[in-house]
């Protein structure tokens, strides 16, 4: 009870302070890389559930379908996908990489306060995997599958703050328990120390 108390107040103070950046940012965004502007895809959350996650579009309109071709290019232990490089982030008319500064700044990560709103996401946890690689990981190894389910996905978790996160399927599980084993006062710090390191990428 605590945990969606906490979840509730958070997001909504953050969409109210964001809402009018957000106003501001949407047309310039629009500009820039076209429509859709929002990029929604289906993701595996609480016990197991499917539903629709959302982010700033990133990428060309078409990535998910092109996604089997960069295979090679994968980062993350399988089944996780992940490419730093991405080609896909898509660029502006003028060759501006916007995709990649949504990405490495965290901004595209910032409509699923409105998932935490609705009760589908929480502000810390697990990061809400595709169907295919939840489906995946299901098969390859249950327990895992069972516990990081268990509780709503997150935005924030341990997995996007530590640098080696891609190193190992037993390191990313290590990741995962300790940020399950968070209270809300390691959670808000957790939360911070992640703001912190995608403000110092808006520079880079």
């Amino acid at each position: 009870m605590k945990q969606r108390i906490f979840d509730l107040t958070s997001s909504s103070f953050a969409l109210l302070i964001l809402t009018p950046m957000a106003l501001i940012a949407w047309p310039i965004l629009l500009y820039l890389i076209g429509s859709p502007l929002l990029f929604r895809q289906k993701r595996t959350g609480l016990r197991g559930q499917v539903f629709t996650m959302y982010k700033l579009r990133s990428m060309y309109r078409n990535a998910e379908s092109t996604k089997i071709r960069h295979l090679e290019l994968n980062e993350a232990p399988w089944p996780m996908f992940k490419i730093s490089q991405d080609p896909r982030f898509v660029r502006s008319k003028g060759g501006l990489e916007v995709g990649r500064f949504l990405s490495r700044s965290g901004l595209d990560e910032l409509p699923q306060l409105w998932n935490v709103l609705r009760g589908e996401m929480s502000l810390v946890g697990p990061r809400p995997l595709p169907v295919e690689e939840a489906e995946a990981l299901r098969k390859q190894d249950p327990a895992w599958y069972k516990w990081r389910h268990s509780v709503r996905p997150g935005i924030f978790s341990l997995w996007a703050f530590d640098s080696q996160h891609n190193k190992s399927l037993t390191h990313w599980r290590r990741l995962e328990k300790a940020t399950l084993q968070l209270g809300l006062k390691g959670q808000i710090t957790v939360i911070g120390k992640i703001i912190l390191k995608q403000l110092k990428n808006l520079f880079k």
